[in-house]
């Protein structure tokens, strides 16, 4: 039996996964940052981690997968006082959103979602100990800032040299600052800020800064150590090297075993970001395909590789889920989840695909292998084994005459023939070829491909039809 490997972002290369305690798993993930919608990058990323906390599950581990929302930021700030709403509002209002799009791409929920807000007092026993230790300093301007030279290992996670990091490209210049590379754990309250985003404090009314936020919620809910802490690739620097000095800073020893860390989304050879404005959100690109072509179409890449977003992509994607669940549509699977049979070849090799750092291409693969031998041999046991390989990746688990009658998009009924039209039409091409009026059933053939009904003649007579 295969032994799972995971890429340690912290030590530059796949590792044999050996949990803290053995059979359970504590993953700490960081979310999102509720002022807007999600677009596809906060796809990319909430797929990773379901498809990593999928895979632990199914290896059987007990996992208690963690990932936060933070509900106080500039960001969210900003955009609250020029909607002239609450923060309160704002967030309640998007993170709904954000639960809406997850819910539709078949990503599950986390164990716990802790909100920042509500680790407040955490934050600041944290910003606390650092304090005694040296670590932290209250500058002038009423800031209290991480001492960052004062931590030995700063950089141990990007690579990054102290020495090599300029201020100004990744840093705010803040005069308040002993050191510009310096970064904010308590940022002392401004007039023109709302009330909801100040804490009372030893060191005056403020709210804490970005990088504490997880430091704080992390060690509450998983414990000053655990196994696994992920997150987009962006969040390695500076936010993640932070985290770590804030944690190992305030409590010593290591504060994760395995930092995990997911790849781009990119249009056009640039990353896709708000910043840019080359993004996408998620309930855009829903209002065009069907969740799971989006979702199949995240996962054929690798979670550490770059993801190349575009409507050709996708359009391939939908082509070829829509080639997965017609090799099911002859068979009676029921609406019920299926058990992997794991001894059976190609589980054998799903199984050490995903074991090899969650290898998503390598066990689609797979899929593709027992469609195909599903399609010669017509063998019910292929085609259940397939549904349950597939149920693993949150795949294949509606009927399939659903999808493929859906056309694996919301436009696909844009033709105007509804079913009972379709039926119709498909009942009057059978009379006509009963009839040898072969013009006839050739035209009403024709009026169906125009309209995006793809048919397919079954030996018996019958016809199935899909949309394109």
């Amino acid at each position: 039996m295969s032994q799972l490997k995971i890429y340690n972002t912290l030590a530059r290369e796949k590792q044999v996964f050996v949990p803290m305690e053995a059979g359970k798993v504590g993953m700490y993930v960081c979310g999102m940052t509720v002022y807007d919608y999600c677009h596809v990058g906060h796809a990319r990323m909430m797929m990773a981690f379901d498809v990593i906390y999928r895979w632990l599950m199914a290896s059987g581990y007990d996992v208690k997968y963690v990932r936060n929302i933070t509900d106080i930021d500039d960001k969210i700030i900003k955009r609250a006082v020029e909607n002239g709403e609450t923060l309160s509002s704002l967030v309640t209002r998007f993170t709904n959103y954000m639960d809406e799009d997850t819910q539709a791409l078949g990503i599950l929920p986390p164990n716990v979602v802790p909100r920042a807000t509500e680790y407040v007092p955490q934050m600041l026993s944290i910003i606390e100990k650092l304090e005694e230790k040296g670590l932290a300093y209250k500058s002038e301007d009423g800031d209290v800032n991480y001492a960052v030279r004062g931590f030995e290992g700063y950089g141990k996670l990007s690579g990054k040299s102290l020495d090599d990091l300029r201020a100004g490209e990744r840093v705010d210049v803040n005069t308040g600052k002993r050191d510009p590379l310096d970064f904010v754990l308590w940022k002392a309250a401004k007039e023109s800020e709302p009330l909801e985003a100040k804490w009372d404090s030893k060191w005056g009314r403020g709210r804490p800064g970005w990088h504490i936020e997880c430091s704080a919620m992390s060690c509450a809910t998983l414990g000053e150590r655990f196994d696994i802490h992920g997150g987009g690739q962006d969040l390695q620097f500076p936010h993640h090297e932070n985290e770590i000095a804030q944690s190992e800073g305030a409590f010593g020893g290591t504060m994760v075993n395995y930092w995990i860390h997911n790849g781009f989304v990119r249009v056009d050879n640039e990353k896709m970001s708000k910043s840019l404005g080359n993004f996408f959100t998620i309930r855009d690109v829903l209002k065009k395909y069907d969740a799971e072509v989006v979702r199949f179409f995240i996962l054929r890449a690798h979670y550490r590789s770059p993801l190349n977003y575009s409507d050709v992509h996708i359009d391939d994607a939908k082509g070829a889920l829509t080639r997965l669940y017609t090799a099911l549509a002859d068979f009676d699977l029921g609406s019920e989840a299926l058990d992997v049979d794991w001894n059976e070849e190609h589980a054998v090799r799903f199984r050490e695909a995903m074991d090899d750092d969650f290898n998503t291409p390598l066990a689609v693969a797979e899929l593709f292998d027992l469609a195909s031998e599903a399609n010669r041999t017509k063998s019910l046991a292929t085609a259940r084994q397939l549904k349950a390989l597939a149920g693993v990746l949150g795949l294949l688990q509606r009927a399939p005459q659903d999808y493929l009658r859906g056309g694996g998009g919301t436009e696909a009924g844009e033709g105007g023939l509804d079913e009972v039209r379709i039926a119709g039409l498909i009942a009057e091409r059978a009379a006509a070829k009963k009839a040898r009026n072969f013009a006839d059933a050739d035209r009403i053939r024709t009026e169906l491909t125009a309209a995006g009904i793809i048919l397919e003649d079954k030996p018996d007579g019958t016809t199935n039809w899909r949309r394109a």
